[in-house]
């Protein structure tokens, strides 16, 4: 069906939509702290749904939604918490040899960088003994010590720690009553729909739908595709952590940048406590400095851009303008929402394309048919 803008959709109301969308957009900028948890909460609900819908077949009516509503989220809780568990054997392993390595690995920096600054004829001298004395003070403390450095801590960045605090139970909360309540949530935005635009809208949302099932897909495949390479990477430098650090950064790539990052931290420590030399550079280096060209220039744009129709070069813009924009929250739901705006955006230039305004002829050629 042709889209008649000069009689459907005038200056004046195209002038108003456009009004609504910009102060939508100020209102979202403004509330992007408060609603960050809320919109975490509503893509993983999103992405949570049909497991919901799957389960609820499987179960049958008699047993509740709620049941099933709990078991998935809990199984999505679980994943999460399996993930941060990756971590538990790089920490047991890695604390006593930072105890014992530390100070050695502080006394060689020390040694390799005097000279070089004697070299290059600077008046400068690098004294590790404070630092190292603070380090091992805190590193010898016992957990009572601990404890208290860290409630300490908790009371200095007090806003901070309970933001994040308040954020890991909202979301939770968030996502239970967005799974419970998702089939009510989307009738009442379906209501405000006009009838004459339900067909569009159906439409829409259908394609919407198999967009964002493409993008999902195509992150699994990113995700196990990097932690098989970091796995494999990390392995051939003969790291002994190779594993849970390869698996855990490869799964933590869906948190954009923040993943990438603490995974190249642990890899760093663990090869500097392990080969106390430039081979755990060379190893970071080389390992995460091609995975991460691999995943932004090949595996995203090939397995996450193809299949959500955008360019590679659409899929890095679309990573750095939202992060610009909203932050973390941004980098997090770029590609979703940009396949969301690809599908808008084919469907405006198609309404245009079939429009008075783009064949301003084709009006008197059917009238010149017809006579």
């Amino acid at each position: 069906m042709a889209l008649r803008l000069s009689a459907t959709f005038t200056p004046q109301r195209l002038a108003a939509w456009a009004g609504v969308a910009l102060a939508l957009v100020l209102v979202l900028w403004l509330l992007a702290p408060v609603l960050a948890p809320f919109v975490v909460a509503a893509v993983l609900a999103y992405a949570l749904q049909p497991l919901v819908r799957r389960l609820q077949t499987l179960l049958g009516p008699r047993v509740p939604v709620i049941l099933s509503v709990v078991l998935v989220e809990l199984l999505a809780l679980l994943a999460v918490l399996g993930l941060a568990l990756l971590l538990v054997p790089v920490l047991v392993r890695e604390w006593p040899l930072i105890q014992q390595q530390l100070p050695l690995l502080m006394d060689r920096l020390q040694n390799s960088i005097n000279p070089l600054f004697a070299q290059w004829g600077l008046n400068f001298s690098l004294d590790m003994g404070s630092l190292k004395a603070q380090l091992m003070k805190y590193l010898s403390a016992n957990r009572d010590d601990l404890l208290d450095s860290a409630l300490s801590s908790l009371k200095l960045g007090g806003s901070v720690a309970m933001a994040v605090l308040g954020n890991a139970v909202l979301i939770p909360v968030a996502l239970f009553y967005l799974l419970s309540d998702w089939d009510r949530v989307v009738a009442s935005v379906v209501e405000l729909v006009p009838p004459a635009w339900r067909p569009r809208y159906d439409a829409f949302m259908h394609e919407c739908d198999e967009v964002l099932g493409q993008y999902l897909r195509g992150q699994m495949l990113v995700m196990l595709a990097l932690a098989v390479f970091y796995t494999v990477g990390l392995s051939l430098f003969g790291l002994e952590l190779a594993l849970p650090i390869g698996v855990f950064t490869g799964l933590a790539v869906f948190v954009p940048y923040l993943g990438f990052g603490l995974g190249l931290l642990l890899a760093l420590l663990a090869g500097l406590l392990q080969f106390a030399s430039l081979k755990a550079l060379v190893m970071v280096g080389v390992v995460f400095g091609i995975g991460q060209l691999v995943e932004s220039f090949v595996l995203t744009p090939r397995l996450v851009g193809e299949r959500i129709g955008l360019h590679p070069l659409a899929v890095i813009f679309a990573l750095l303008a939202f992060g610009q924009t909203l932050g973390f929250i941004g980098v997090l739901i770029a590609l979703p929402a940009s396949a969301v705006l690809l599908v808008a955006l084919r469907r405006v230039r198609q309404g245009y394309l079939d429009s008075d305004l783009y064949r301003p002829d084709a009006r008197q050629t059917e009238g010149s048919d017809a006579a």
